[in-house]
């Protein structure tokens, strides 16, 4: 139960940091290979991808420490009751959004799945990052 407790409580942090590392060390790799005149296809394309889910689960971590950017000059004008419904009116909204992005999301990479598109430098397929092979 508290390796339940931990995990909900930690999952994304450890996420973060763990592509934050991978990103920053794969990009400073890269700048200490060009000072030596060689260079190294993947680190770039590794350092986006890292970056591309660095951003999605920062998204998930914002929205459940409520700590995106808004303004909250009505949550100040509002009393506890009007400041619950306010952020749930809101959390409703971010959800339409997210649901509306994963669809879009998920139809681009089934289009680029069905096209066989290839990364520019790795044999992996652009819709592996979205989604498992069929």
């Amino acid at each position: 139960m508290k390796a339940i407790k931990w995990l909900d409580r930690h999952f994304e942090e450890s996420l973060l940091v763990f592509f934050s590392v991978i990103m920053v060390t794969s990009i400073t790799l890269q700048i200490f290979m060009r000072l030596f005149g060689e260079s190294l296809g993947w680190s770039e394309e590794l350092g986006r991808y890292c970056f591309i889910w660095l951003v999605y689960i920062g998204i998930s971590y914002g929205v459940k420490k409520q700590r995106h950017i808004k303004v909250d000059v009505m949550l100040l004008l509002l009393k506890e009751r009007g400041k619950v419904i306010l952020t749930m009116i809101s959390n409703v909204i971010f959800l339409i959004f997210a649901v509306f992005i994963v669809i879009y999301g998920l139809e681009i990479a089934y289009k680029i799945l069905e096209w066989g598109q290839t990364s520019q430098v790795c044999i992996f397929l652009w819709g592996w990052f979205t989604r498992q092979h069929r």
